[in-house]
This record gives C-alpha cells, structure tokens and sequence, in this order.
C-alpha cells in the first residue's frame, strides 16, 4: 500500500480542506505532513462551517484516523481552542486523532519574533500570518525546538525556559513592546490538556500502517509556489509543501508515495505580499474577490485576485508528480462574459514559457481568452451535466498539463462536488 497526497498548486487557499472532507471516507488515515496554524481548511456541510488551522480535514468523518506529522509546528492554545470548537459539536475527538511525537511546538515568543522581524521589515514584509511558523521552523534547523514528545519529559520547564531565554535576548536587539504573560498562561494550561491525546512514533506508526494495508491520505498545507525552496522567495512559507515534504514530515520512503492529487483553483489569489504576474486590479479583479468570498480564513486579509497562470501551474505539477488535477470555484467563472487564462510570459519581447527564478513588472502574462457560461453550475451531479464551455475549459487544462481533471467542485459545500 502506498500514501496518497493532497496538495496545492498555487499560492494556497486552493480549497484543500473541503475536498480532503470529500475523500475521505475513502481512507483510513488524514495527516497533515507541514505547516502549521498558518493553515486555514474551511470545510461546510450541514449548514455548518469549520475553519481548521492544524486538525486535519478527515477529524468529522468517524470512522477516519486523523494525525499531526512531525513535520508540523505545532501551538498548543490554537490547537485546543481548535479542539474545543469541534468538541462543542458533541464530538470527543481523541481517539481519532494521533499527534507524532516529533512534532515541534511553537511558544509564545515564537509568535512575539515572528511580530517583531515583520515590523522591522516595514514595507518589505514577507506577509506572515504573526502565528511564529518562521521563528519556530528556525529553531528547529538550528537545533534548538522543543517538541511534543519533551512535555512528557521530567525537565520539561527547563527546557522551555532556556529556550524562551535565548529568545527574549534576541529581541532586545528589536525596538519592539511586548508582554507574553498572558499567552504564556494559556500556554502552559493548553499543554495540560495536550496530554489527553496521544503522541506516537510517526514514522514507525505510518510505515506499519502501510505494511498493514491502510489507506492514507496526505494533506498539504498551503500551495506549492509558497514551498520554502521551490516558491517566489523570499516571500514564501518555512516549510516544505511539496510531494516531498510528505517523506519527511511523516517519516516515510520516497517509493511510498502513490496518487498524488493537486488542487487548482479555475483562477488565482495570493495573500499577503509577493509576486503574482496575473494579478488583477479592475473591475474583474473585484469580481472574483466579491464572488469568491476571497479573505484569508486564518487573517481575514482580502486576496489578490488574478486570472489562472498556466505557466506556474505546469511548473507546480512537474516538480510534485501530480497525477490527478482537482478544479474548485469553477462556479465564481459562471459570473463572467468571458474570461482569461496566462498562457506564457514575455520578457523584452521574448516568450517565457517556464517559472522563471526571478518575477519582476517587466513579465508580462500573455493571454488566451475564454467565453464564460453564465449558468448555474451547483446543480451538475456528472460531468455531462456540465455546460459545454465549463467543459471546454477542463478540456484545455487537461491538454496543456497532461494530467487528468478528476474532481471538480462547483460550489462550498462538500455536496457540490463532481468526481469524474
């Protein structure tokens, strides 16, 4: 048996929440393999919406193992504030959800450097969501984490409290007030309630769940162009995003990696700063913000909005090996005439048909143009339902990417969803 991946293939808020809530009654096990709270998986049904940070998006399916990687940093008050938001549904969540012993906790300074190194950026900030991924992903390369296996520990305090140390003298190098004493309580209580959940060996735990013949499904965080080596640096996440990430974020062989699903949204949206060549600011721009409900479900931020880019989009399925293509808010494009799709960049007069290391304003997209549907694409149970232009579309994204669109979700809920 082999583990399938789900991930993004732009700059995240592809809608992974929603179709990982869809698969998986197909699996045996979800698990988030990076990232962290920065992550926001908005999933709805039953007239209900969740917005997830760090549980995975299979924790409402019963019969579904969901697990915390080693290679997510974790916050113990997001994640029982996430805890008791399911809980208060009549749900008890811990036994079906497992949390790797290797997993890194994010403190409350974590958060406070991450504030501080934004502000002294200024106008060139990354666009963090302030949740202390950054500063927590840098203790770890620099071998200083703290991780979920350590509160079991009997020297635990003095643990963090060396590491809280060497944090506080660092900040005294930024000109910035803070107070942590209240987190740092809520802190510590949310890491007695951790407790009741149970921590495991992750690589030992899913290589025998292989071996065992269960099914698991591997949920990305974020997208592609926002990986730590392979996106729009510096502007990006510190994570790995990619199908790779999921070797090393679960601890298992780079042969064990089956279907890898990526998800496209029709269009293209950004939060926070960075390039986006097909970004839009007229008229069309506010349409698929206003008709996308496009806001950041961890900051609220409004996205940037753009037309989708082809030429990112290829680059993104060659360097994860995606297998099958999953295409959502392919209902925002019923709003419009017509539409657009970024087939190439020029560069001085010369095609670009490849992501190039560096986006600057001398790239310009080059656009083919599309005639929109103008119908109601909810109803569609089949793909044959679909309106011939819809089809036409899906049609194109398959002959350029060679990859297969297998799901399409023609709406929020997990019932408006069509597998081909």
């Amino acid at each position: 048996m082999k583990t399938d991946v789900l991930l993004g293939l732009q700059w995240g808020d592809e809608g992974k929440g929603k179709i990982v809530d869809v698969l998986s009654p197909n699996y045996d096990i979800i698990a988030r393999f990076q990232g962290g709270p920065n992550a926001g998986h908005t999933l709805i049904f039953n007239n209900q919406k969740f917005v997830l940070h760090l549980i995975p998006s299979g924790i409402f399916r019963e019969n579904t193992l969901n697990v915390i990687g080693a290679g997510v940093v974790l916050d113990p008050v997001i994640f029982m504030e996430e805890v008791e938001q399911i809980e208060k549904t009549g749900r008890n969540i811990s036994k079906n959800l497992l949390i790797a012993e290797k997993t890194n906790l994010i403190l409350p300074t974590h958060r406070i450097l991450d504030a501080a190194n934004e502000t002294e950026l200024g106008k060139a900030k990354i666009g963090s969501t302030g949740k202390g991924i950054g500063p927590a992903y840098a203790d770890k390369t620099s071998r200083n984490a703290l991780r979920t296996g350590d509160i079991t520990l009997p020297d635990f305090k003095e643990k963090y409290n060396t590491l809280k140390q060497k944090h506080l003298k660092r900040l005294k190098t930024f000109d910035f007030n803070f107070d942590i004493s209240d987190y740092e309580q809520k802190w510590f209580e949310s890491i007695e309630k951790l407790k009741r959940f149970k921590f495991m060996n992750g690589s030992e735990f899913f290589n025998k769940a292989l071996a065992e013949g269960k099914k698991i499904l591997a949920e990305g965080a974020q997208g592609t162009l926002l990986d730590i080596n392979a996106g729009t640096y510096p502007f990006v996440t510190s994570s790995t995003v990619t199908s790779a990430g999921v070797c090393t974020g679960l601890g298992i062989a780079p042969n064990k990696i089956g279907e890898v699903f990526g998800i496209v949204k029709a269009y293209t949206t950004r939060v926070g700063s960075g390039p986006f060549p097909t970004e839009l600011f007229d008229e069309d721009g506010k349409k698929l913000q206003e008709f996308g409900h496009e806001y950041g479900a961890t900051t609220g931020r409004k996205r940037r909005c753009g037309w989708l880019d082809l030429t990112a989009l290829k680059y993104a399925v060659q360097i994860n090996g995606v297998t099958a293509l999953i295409l959502t808010k392919a209902d925002i494009l019923s709003e419009f005439n017509t539409f657009k799709v970024a087939e190439y960049y020029e560069l001085n007069g010369k095609k670009i048909d490849y992501f190039p290391y560096e986006i600057t304003d001398d790239l310009k997209p080059v656009y083919k143009s599309f005639k929109g549907w103008k119908s109601d694409i909810s109803h569609c149970k089949t793909k044959d339902d679909f309106p011939k232009e819809l089809k036409e579309y899906i049609k194109y994204i398959e002959k350029e990417t060679g990859i297969p669109v297998k799901i399409i979700s023609t709406g929020a809920d997990r019932d408006d969803t069509v597998i081909v």
